[in-house]
Parts: structure tokens; C-alpha cells; sequence
């Protein structure tokens, strides 16, 4: 990269660094204060489900229109009404209103993290995409990790009120950077390809980007499982303090943040699929031995390895994720069906685990995870090394 665009790359990684680490510290805390005002499984599951859902319905719009418009006004009207959207938060004393806010800060959510990624793509230097995508995504990997862990010292000190203080604040600095240091629409690499789009049919027919769709989805749902039902878990099973939940919570996710540059280096060097199917693997046994666990120390060694699975995947998935939106001149519609795996996997995930909670027991939907992500290690599979018509994508290179 270039000094501008290493300008813009380090403006684009602190917005989003700022955003996450805000929703960091209060997910967490969220199943466990839907659980004291009430909720069943099943509303705890809704309470996440309805932030993937609505993110979901909106993800293919706003990816498009930022192929044609540009990416900076979604970026930063999203990080505005993020911050807005945190601070209703402290109204909030019912279930219900709990998921209302999550539906609409779903919405908001469309704006932010896929246009973002799409940026990032646009910025990529050609041979670099599998380390470029490893350091960006440590923005979320850290920003989710370090959350938790200050989520529950404020939640400790002072009240869950705090946390969405906290949230709004954090909203309110990325999206200060991104208005004040990201340079104007009009120079967009995007903005020139507009006119060359590829279809959204001929997308959704790529069996490559179908492959990459489904791993990414099945991961998400077990997330989606350990985000949602590991809180409640943790609390009920064992008794473990709010900051000892949020040391568990952050663990996954920054073992895996701390992988993202060497693992992205290594995804410019070596077989991709090959890092996709073995983390998948690595996934897959990590979240099944979550039902197994004795106390807080099975909880943190399955969280480590669970880490493992996802820092060796990602950096490769997400890198022929932007290898193929360069391919097809679509970057902010390839990286919204990318951000759609990723809010359809949180929401069906946490919905599942729910039911099987109410139905079953809360151990087992750390079962049905293992099998979630079995299935999807299957389907990648396929959909990668299955006989592709000709023209029918354009391919990616290992």
C-alpha cells in the first residue's frame, strides 16, 4: 500500500476496532439481563437473532448501492446512528424492547461492517489479500475480545446502564475518525466500476462464493451458540462471576485475533481451502467438548481451541472472499453475501441452541454446534472442488 492508503486502511481498522470493542462489552451481559428480566430460551435466542435477522434484509441493498455510491456515506451515517442506537439502550426494561433495539441496530450494523470490508478490498494490493485481510480483521477479532473483559469490570463497578455508555461512546469515535480522516467519495476506486457490475443472479450461481458462503455461515452459528448461550451456561452450571464470564467470552476470539496476520500471512503461501477445512475440523471438536466441561478451566481450554479453528480459517476464507469480489468488480456485494453468512449463522445458531435449551438441555446445543459445523466443513467441500461450467465464475486461485 501506498502512504494514502495506508492512511484510509488505519482509518477504516480503528472505526471499526472502536465499534466492536463497544458491542463487545455489552453482548455478553445481554443473555444474562434478558434472563433476570424474564426471558426464556427462546427470547434469549430472539434477543440475537433479531440483530441478524434485520442486518440480514438490508446487507444486499447497501453492499450494491455502495458499489455504485461509494463506501464513506454508508460508513459514516451507519457509526452515527450506531451511537444513537446504543444509548436507547439504557431506556430499555422489557424483553421485548430488548429485541426492537437489537432489530434496529441491526439495520445500522448493514451500513458499517461489510461497506468496511469492502473499502479494505478496494485498497488491496493484488498477492496481499490473505495478510491485508488477517490484520484488518484483527480489528474485529480484538475489538470482540477486549470487550467482554471491560464489559464486565464496568458491570462489576458500576451497572449494565454503564455499558451502554460505554457502547455509544465508542460508536461515536469511529464514526468521528471516519468523517474527519477518510477522503472524500468521489476518489473511490469503486465509484469507476459501477458500471460494469456483475449480476446479482450470476453471483448467487458461483458455487465458489456459495462454498465461502456456507463455511462462514455454519462458523457463525457456532458463535452465534457460545455469544448467546455460554453466559447462561458459565453462570448457571458453575457460578462464575460476570468478569470471569467475559474472560471466557474474550478468550475464543482473541486467540483467533492474535492468529489473523500470521495465519493471513500464510494464506498467501499455502492452500487455502486446505486452512479453511482444517480450522473447520478444529472448530468442530472445540465447540463439542464445551457439553463435556467440567468448571472454568475445560470452558477456557475449549475456548483456546476453538480460537485455533477459527484463526486458521478466517484470514483464508475472507482473503478469496476478496479475491473474488476483485474478480467480478463487485467488492461491496460480494462482501454483503459474505456479511450475510455471518448474520444468518448468529441467527439461526442462536435460535436452534435456544430451542434445544427449552426443549433439551443447555449442554446440548453445544452439541448441535459440533454437528453445524461438520456439516458445513462437507458443503465447502463440495461446493470448492465440485466441476464448475464454463464461464460460470471466474475462479479462484490457490
Amino acid at each position: 500500500m501506498n502512504s494514502f492508503n495506508k492512511k484510509i486502511f488505519g482509518t477504516l481498522f480503528f472505526s471499526i476496532f472502536a465499534t466492536v470493542t463497544g458491542v463487545g462489552i455489552v453482548v455478553p451481559l445481554l443473555p444474562i439481563y434478558a434472563r433476570d428480566l424474564g426471558a426464556s430460551g427462546l427470547y434469549i435466542g430472539l434477543i440475537f437473532g433479531s440483530f441478524a435477522l434485520s442486518r440480514t434484509f438490508f446487507l444486499p441493498y447497501f453492499g450494491r448501492l455502495s458499489d455504485k455510491k461509494g463506501r464513506k456515506p454508508f460508513i459514516v451515517i451507519g457509526l452515527f446512528t450506531y451511537a444513537l442506537i446504543s444509548l436507547a439502550f439504557i431506556l430499555s426494561h422489557s424483553v421485548e424492547s430488548l429485541i426492537v433495539l437489537r432489530f434496529i441496530q441491526g439495520i445500522t450494523s448493514a451500513l458499517i461492517l461489510p461497506v468496511t470490508q469492502a473499502y479494505v478490498g478496494d485498497i488491496t494490493p493484488k498477492g496481499r489479500e490473505g495478510f491485508t485481510m488477517g490484520v484488518f480483521n484483527m480489528s474485529i477479532f480484538l475489538g470482540l475480545s477486549i470487550g467482554p473483559l471491560v464489559g464486565g469490570w464496568v458491570n462489576d463497578r458500576f451497572n449494565l446502564q454503564a455499558t451502554f455508555v460505554c457502547m455509544a461512546f465508542l460508536a461515536l469515535i469511529g464514526f468521528l475518525s471516519s468523517l474527519l480522516l477518510l477522503p472524500p467519495t468521489r476518489s473511490e476506486q469503486s465509484l469507476s466500476r459501477k458500471n460494469g457490475l456483475i449480476s446479482w443472479a450470476q453471483l448467487l450461481q458461483d458455487k465458489e462464493l456459495i462454498g465461502l458462503f456456507l463455511f462462514r455461515f455454519t462458523y457463525l452459528a457456532c458463535i452465534g451458540i457460545i455469544l448467546g448461550f455460554l453466559p447462561v451456561y458459565a453462570d448457571s452450571a458453575f457460578s462464575l462471576s460476570s468478569s470471569s464470564i467475559g474472560i471466557l467470552v474474550m478468550l475464543g476470539i482473541f486467540v483467533s485475533g492474535l492468529m489473523q496476520i500470521p495465519m493471513g500471512f500464510l494464506a498467501d503461501r499455502v492452500n487455502r481451502n486446505l486452512m479453511i477445512i482444517t480450522g473447520g475440523l478444529i472448530t468442530g471438536i472445540a465447540i463439542f467438548l464445551f457439553e463435556w466441561a467440567g468448571g472454568f478451566w475445560d470452558l477456557f481450554f475449549d475456548n483456546v481451541l476453538f480460537g485455533l479453528g477459527g484463526g486458521i480459517s478466517m484470514p483464508a476464507l475472507m482473503a478469496l472472499a476478496l479475491i473474488k469480489g476483485n474478480n467480478t468488480k463487485a467488492m461491496g456485494s460480494v462482501m454483503a453475501i459474505m456479511t450475510m453468512a455471518h448474520s444468518m449463522g448468529m441467527f439461526v445458531g442462536s435460535i436452534l441452541a435456544g430451542l434445544v435449551m427449552d426443549i433439551f438441555q443447555l449442554r446440548q446445543a453445544f452439541f448441535l454446534g459440533s454437528l453445524i459445523m461438520g456439516f458445513g466443513v462437507c458443503f465447502f467441500t463440495i461446493c470448492i472442488y465440485a466441476p464448475k461450467p464454463n464461464g460460470l465464475t471466474h475462479g479462484i486461485k490457490m
